[in-house]
């Protein structure tokens, strides 16, 4: 496994490995590796002759006040977990690697950033757009692999590679879980046992959810309501939104006659926790 920090030798090596024809799955972190983060790695390596690991903490889709210092960097363990899954190389840059002190460019995928967690993150879409755009330039891979917990994100970045004419197949995979149904995150350290014991009621409830569409109920308002009421009568979190919408454009939907995407966004404490589950009418 190569690890590499500086762009010149990472392009080094993507060229040796174009000239010879080698498929690249690429597969794009903030580290802080967890399952769900090795279900991709695993996929790309099924799919790939060769699979890159990138673990870049971008300071450009973190708010002010967000947690960009704290963010979890645990480097060692992370190399570890890469070199267990059989990953071929590492792209660990650093700041001063990915933004010159001139950077002023940016990509802006409009009005897909602005709904759901753009509402309450500003700029956080516009600076995830970049850094994959430039994360793409660099590797050239032939596929890209995400994960559909962050669904946003996932659309977000489909329309940009559509609008911009990347040469790339994406690949968005399922969401991992722990046994008790809270999908796997980086955040979920952060939890405190109390509030660890009620984060899986998030998942319960788009559970109910799926399970009212699938019995004839197309209300998305009657829906929407009963995920929230679950979620404030049975934890402490503080609800930022939850939504039904359609799964490419990410517009509200009042009646649910095809299938839909439901999010939330739940904070609990300063921990702020992200689901969905994808619901197919009778």
């Amino acid at each position: 496994m190569k690890i590499y920090r500086n762009i010149n030798s990472l392009r080094k090596h993507i060229h040796r490995l174009k000239q010879q024809n080698q498929t690249i799955g690429f597969v794009p972190t903030m580290g802080a590796l967890h399952e769900g983060h090795l279900s991709l790695l695993r996929k790309s390596r099924r799919e790939n002759d060769v699979t890159i690991l990138s673990v870049y903490v971008n300071p450009t889709q973190f708010g002010p006040n967000e947690d960009f210092t704290s963010y979890p960097r645990p480097e060692k363990k992370d190399i570890f977990l890469a070199k267990k899954e059989n990953v071929d190389i590492i792209f660990y840059p650093s700041d001063k690697t990915m933004y010159s002190e001139e950077h002023c460019s940016f990509i802006s995928v409009a009005v897909l950033s602005d709904r759901l967690c753009g509402r309450s993150r500003p700029g956080h879409f516009q600076g995830v757009a970049t850094i994959v755009a430039k994360l793409l330039h660099l590797v050239s891979p032939d596929r890209l692999y995400l994960g559909q917990k962050d669904a946003q994100q996932a659309t977000i970045v489909k329309r940009m590679i559509l609008d911009l004419n990347f040469d790339v197949k994406i690949r968005v995979c399922p969401i991992i879980r722990e046994k008790d149904g809270l999908a796997l995150s980086s955040r979920n350290v952060y939890l405190n046992e109390v509030q660890r014991q009620e984060a899986p009621i998030l998942y319960a409830a788009l559970k109910k959810a799926k399970l009212a569409v699938k019995s004839g109920e197309t209300n998305a308002t009657n829906i929407l309501e009963k995920i929230r009421e679950i979620i404030l009568t049975r934890t402490s979190g503080t609800v930022d939104y939850v939504a039904c919408v359609d799964q490419t454009t990410l517009e509200p939907i009042q009646k649910i006659t095809q299938s839909s995407l439901i999010v939330l966004a739940v904070y609990f404490g300063k921990t702020r926790l992200i689901d969905n589950i994808i619901v197919h009418p009778k």
